[in-house]
């Protein structure tokens, strides 16, 4: 790579075009576009009416708070007044009160569902429903005896799937750095990688773009573009799309990051097949990188020692910590005293 850029374009023994022929590059990047459109198979991600099950069902415990996670702005599990012991066991009479962070739950709260079996469901969940809620059941085992009351707790955490992207950077031979042909060319590289990974519900966008001068190994000074894009791929479950793993977010993430090396790839393997001068601007070859990002909102984090159930969910920051922004942990803070902080 440093020979090829040493020789500023003399690589291949080719003389370089000035900037009247950087036109060349743009269309050599929507040819390399349509060749790699017309190989890669389509990703079809299709609305289904299908909704995810409910199913689940969580069963208390009386010697440890239990924890729950719900998905924010789905419903939760069939959360039950019971423990493992009474599930299987007929109970008589039995009452059931559930209370949580804001008091008394009622089923006339269009989000809450109780059933008569005390079985609680908490439709549309969000940030501020979480935390502590608890069962009170009353019941008899046999009809002649006294009441029994058993008090069953339930730590309930909103958690979201993390946001994840890839960062790309990417490094182009440029046109003088007060030349505007730096620009036009950003954007049309923008556009062309936009709609390489449109199909796959996927997004590119512009993070930053400099130019700078670059004292070449035994050379002089040249022009070089430094890009920074970022990949992200929309969030089909919300959106009801399909469910198939073709349309799996990670997978089509991964499979736009497999067509963006191609592109690249591929723009070097025409380059040097060419007996074209070389364009103003151009890739490169070796200065490529994609790198996996994870983040979580801003009150979310990732932490699989305090959630073992859930560990790669960004899980609401519990009181005594917060996370003010896109990170990935929630941080401590002692004086932080609600779910979801996002200052100290």
């Amino acid at each position: 790579m440093a020979a090829q850029r040493a020789a500023g374009g003399g690589a291949h023994g080719r003389p370089r075009a000035t900037a009247a022929a950087m036109g060349g590059a743009g269309l050599l990047l929507l040819g390399l576009l349509i060749v790699l459109l017309q190989a890669a198979p389509a990703v079809q991600c299709l609305r289904s009416a299908e909704s995810r099950s409910n199913s689940l069902k969580i069963v208390g415990s009386i010697l440890f708070p239990v924890k729950v996670y719900v998905k924010l702005d789905h419903s939760s599990p069939h959360i039950l007044c019971v423990t493992n012991r009474l599930r299987n066991s007929e109970l008589i009479d039995p009452v059931f009160r559930w209370n949580g962070p804001s008091g008394y739950l009622s089923s006339a709260n269009s989000s809450v569902q109780i059933s008569p079996t005390g079985t609680l469901i908490l439709g549309h969940f969000r940030s501020d429903l979480s935390g502590v809620y608890t069962c009170s059941l009353v019941y008899k085992l046999i009809a002649a005896q006294p009441d029994k009351r058993l008090t069953i707790k339930y730590h309930i955490y909103a958690y979201s799937d993390p946001q994840y992207y890839y960062e790309l950077t990417v490094q182009y031979h440029a046109a003088p750095c007060n030349s505007f042909h730096n620009t036009s060319f950003g954007r049309a590289l923008l556009q062309i990688l936009s709609k390489l990974v449109a199909d796959l519900s996927c997004e590119v966008s512009l993070i930053k773009s400099e130019c700078h001068h670059v004292k070449m190994q035994r050379g002089g000074l040249q022009s070089e573009m430094f890009f920074k894009f970022s990949v992200t791929c929309l969030d089909t479950e919300n959106n009801k799309l399909c469910r198939q793993s073709a349309c799996d977010k990670p997978h089509r993430l991964h499979k736009a990051k497999d067509l963006i090396e191609r592109f690249f790839k591929r723009e070097v393997e025409i380059r040097k097949k060419s007996t074209e001068p070389l364009p103003e601007i151009y890739y490169i070859e070796g200065t490529l990188q994609m790198v996996w990002v994870d983040r979580c909102y801003p009150g979310y984090g990732i932490n699989a020692v305090r959630h073992p159930d859930c560990p790669e969910c960004c899980v609401i920051c519990s009181p005594r910590s917060y996370n003010p922004s896109n990170g990935i942990h929630c941080l401590q803070c002692d004086t932080s005293l609600i779910y979801g902080a996002t200052t100290c």
